[in-house]
């Protein structure tokens, strides 16, 4: 089989498979529609995936191992804290401008199998970083910020930055917002976590 012809169905099929899970719920989507829709042969969907399960764990993993090794590549980096959190946020917060259906398709992923999820590799990219987690601990010793549990302060960070993509369209309705002005929400949000967590952090 040519390579790059392979290369190219089998990405077809993720991006498709991708697309239905996220409108109609992973459970509702059976390989022979994803083979369908995307213009192939059942028969080489199941060369490619063997499976249902083995297609979402790999578009599980393509979707967050990239941009997850980015964010948590900032924690790990030799930056001063408030910097680092700011870098964090921005990034963040613009992978997923860039890709408005991430957070609704990893959580339904999570949720469908939670023992089967933490045992993708990709995981491990969400997680919080013994380097941040160090440096949270010796700033509070210094006198620089108050003392803070790591832990809870990351699990803050993650839930401001990522909620509201979560209940995006729950917010426009609620704020009778349109796609300009919902946009522009978004963007606020950079400023406004930045500022509430600097503000926790404050000795």
């Amino acid at each position: 089989m040519d390579t790059k012809h392979g290369s190219e169905t089998r990405l077809k099929l993720i991006e498709t498979a991708r697309e239905l899970f996220i409108a109609k719920g992973v459970d509702r989507v059976g390989v022979r529609e994803i083979a369908s829709k995307a213009g192939v042969n059942l028969s080489l969907m199941n060369y490619y995936f063997q499976s249902k399960e083995n297609l979402l764990e790999q578009i599980f993993e393509l979707s967050i191992k990239e941009n997850g090794l980015k964010i948590r590549q900032i924690l790990n980096a030799d930056l001063p804290l408030d910097e680092k959190i700011k870098l964090y946020i921005n990034t963040y917060i613009d992978i997923l401008i860039e890709d408005p259906l991430l957070v609704p398709f990893v959580l339904s992923i999570i949720h469908r199998n939670t023992e089967q999820t933490t045992r993708l590799k990709a995981t491990h990219n969400l997680y919080n970083t013994e380097a941040f987690s160090n440096q949270l601990k010796h700033e509070a010793e210094l006198g620089n910020i108050r003392k803070v549990d790591p832990e809870q302060f990351f699990i803050s960070m993650i839930s401001l930055i990522l909620f509201p993509f979560a209940i995006k369209w729950l917010i426009g309705y609620r704020m009778a917002l349109n796609q300009e002005q919902m946009a522009k929400f978004l963007e606020d949000r950079r400023e406004h976590v930045y500022d509430l967590l600097m503000h926790s952090l404050r000795p």
